[in-house]
């Protein structure tokens, strides 16, 4: 005799479940990560700058056409889609992490990005001192430990600020570029480079330090880009500083600069932190391998903006930015490298994020971190 319909359609719901639990048990169980937690400013934002505290150049991102390629509205990402760390996030299984400042309205189960866009290195009281605060994010990576470290204690996963955490052997650090905003708002200022330079390496290491104090065993750590192929930097420096691939010489070089001086400090916090595996991610490096050519990644323009306004070769304007009414769009972003004249295309991230997550563009290699997880469970 066949069951009750009724029967039958609990059966299902049941059946239904349970290879629906089955399948969600899976996917968790081949997630190398249980959470991501990132820091950096607005290349790795995803939404922190959205309603700032403090003085804030940056509302321009709320609007369109900012998130049009992927989202289909802005998110607050300075991009047309998604940066390198949403890249991440999907590589491992993961969602796209919610920002701090607005954790109440997403699930924060697998992570959180504490990142923002304009932040420095360095202290912006420094900037202050040196009568440089201009309209900026007043926030630095000090004030995203802090975030971090008042977060942690809410969730009641550590002890004290200073004590160890629970969770962290399931948990990846990203690290998202830091220290490009501290040249930039001192051009032209009686500080020096050099001086830039220390103060940013220092205040990263110290950030990073705490993290490791605390007990986190996985980080990678992005390196500056190739700053002096931006259009803002080619828009402002004058035609006769340019290298051999015709982006802003002294720019480049100060990110060269910066990069070996944060790979020395990474190779003395591997020699202090034995149990961790720290990567560098060499984004200078991954960022020169497109523009030297272009085409294999499927580029076309590799200085012009697609969303702004302004005279040929960059059509880029600091009066009329993306995002701003006198501001046009590219009909095809994926074919740009530069979305608003500062900040990358999702087609560029999704090409450096590749480079890093399966490229040789890490040390040691991405792969070496995951199998290294996979060693300790």
């Amino acid at each position: 005799m066949a069951p009750p319909m009724a029967t039958l359609t609990t059966l299902i719901t049941i059946l239904f479940s349970i290879a629906s639990s089955a399948v969600s048990t899976a996917e968790e169980s081949t997630r190398p990560f249980k959470k991501i937690y990132a820091f950096g400013d607005s290349f790795t934002d995803t939404g922190n700058t959205k309603n700032a505290e403090g003085p804030s150049g940056f509302g321009h991102v709320s609007n369109s056409p900012y998130g049009s390629s992927f989202f289909n509205h802005s998110t607050n990402r300075y991009s047309d889609g998604r940066l390198v760390i949403d890249f991440v996030t999907e590589s491992l299984s993961l969602p796209y992490l919610p920002p701090y400042r607005h954790i109440k309205r997403y699930n924060d189960t697998f992570g959180v990005n504490f990142a923002v866009g304009g932040s420095t290195a360095i202290n912006h009281e420094f900037f202050v001192r040196n009568n440089l605060s201009l309209d900026i994010t007043p926030q630095s990576i000090q004030t995203q430990i802090l975030w971090f470290n008042r977060y942690l204690e809410k969730q009641g996963s550590c002890q004290g600020v200073d004590s160890k955490c629970r969770d962290f052997d399931d948990t990846l650090f990203w690290f998202g570029e830091i220290g490009v905003n501290d040249y930039a708002y001192t051009l032209g200022s009686t500080v020096t480079g050099d001086t830039i330079r220390k103060l940013a390496i220092s205040s990263i290491s110290g950030a990073l330090q705490k993290l490791l104090d605390k007990g986190a065993k996985y980080l990678v750590v992005q390196g500056a880009p190739l700053a002096g192929c931006l259009p803002l930097a080619m828009y402002l420096a004058p035609e006769d500083d340019r290298d051999d691939i015709g982006c802003v010489k002294s720019a480049n070089d100060q990110s060269i600069n910066h990069n070996l001086m944060l790979q020395d400090k990474l190779q003395e916090l591997r020699k202090q932190y034995p149990h961790a595996v720290i990567v560098y991610a060499d984004y200078l490096n991954a960022y020169r391998t497109v523009m030297k050519n272009p085409s294999k990644y499927g580029f076309k323009e590799v200085f012009r903006v697609c969303c702004g306004s302004g005279e040929a070769p960059y059509n880029f304007s600091v009066f009329a930015t993306c995002g701003t009414p006198n501001a046009t769009v590219c009909s095809s972003p994926s074919q740009y490298i530069n979305w608003d004249g500062v900040h990358l295309t999702e087609a560029m991230y999704k090409v450096v994020s590749n480079m890093f997550l399966q490229g040789n563009f890490t040390q040691p290699p991405f792969d070496f971190l995951l199998e290294n997880k996979e060693k300790n469970g």
